[in-house]
């Protein structure tokens, strides 16, 4: 599969520092994220699970942003996907909802924190196989601090965040181009942010329909490192 990625730019006063690459067809999802986290508070860094698998319905949810706003988004997701009349079209219909309904009581958290309000950024993904629509599909969500409605776009061929430093690059299932293209994007972060800011190792989940694999692509390097 070939192709620009779809971008989701930063956005100005305080950009998500993770890597999330999603890549789509038909019959085949793949999405990867880094591994490196950092403490809102204490900068210290540790490895975060920024991709988890709702498995009996070949769904994944990814994140980048705040780990906290994803797992207890996750948590809600996987409760509902225990109801007998669960449908991931439902699920992504509801998701936007639920994301407006959780985000002031994180807002009020993060300022009983100290954490500054341009911090507050959060890119989710939501996909799998829609036994509806017989095929994979995907959708993006995004929420800042500010004042705007959550943004929801369904997804085709994929989404690149950050995706400044994969325009013009094709896009391909294959391990070595989905390294590569973290590690150029690891670089771009660190080198625009001064410091560490996205890295740890590479990690992909690639579902098809009755299947999901989750594999460990290697290490993405520290500020401007590429190999």
């Amino acid at each position: 599969m070939a192709g620009v990625p779809r971008d989701s730019s930063d956005s100005p006063g305080g950009p998500p520092r993770s890597i999330l690459n999603v890549i789509l067809s038909p019959d085949k999802l793949l999405v990867a994220v880094d591994t490196l986290a950092e403490d809102a508070i204490t900068a210290k860094p540790s490895s975060a699970a920024k991709m988890l698998l709702i498995p009996q319905h070949d769904l994944v949810m990814a994140t980048r942003g705040s780990a906290q706003f994803f797992l207890r988004l996750y948590e809600l997701s996987l409760q509902a996907s225990f109801r007998a009349d669960f449908t991931m079209e439902q699920l992504m219909a509801e998701l936007g909802l639920v994301i407006e309904k959780l985000w002031p009581n994180y807002v009020a958290a993060a300022d009983q924190a100290g954490i500054p309000r341009d911090q507050l950024h959060t890119e989710i993904v939501l996909g799998g196989w829609s036994p509806k629509k017989g095929r994979m599909m995907a959708t993006a969500y995004a929420k800042s601090a500010d004042e705007a409605p959550v943004i929801v776009q369904p997804l085709e061929g994929g989404l690149a965040s950050p995706g400044d430093p994969l325009r013009g690059r094709p896009t391909s299932f294959e391990a070595m181009s989905v390294l590569a293209a973290g590690r150029l994007q690891a670089a771009y972060l660190n080198g625009k942010m001064g410091r560490v800011v996205a890295g740890g190792r590479l990690i992909a989940a690639t579902l098809q329909h009755e299947q999901a694999l989750i594999e460990d692509h290697g290490v993405i390097g520290l500020a401007g490192e590429t190999s």
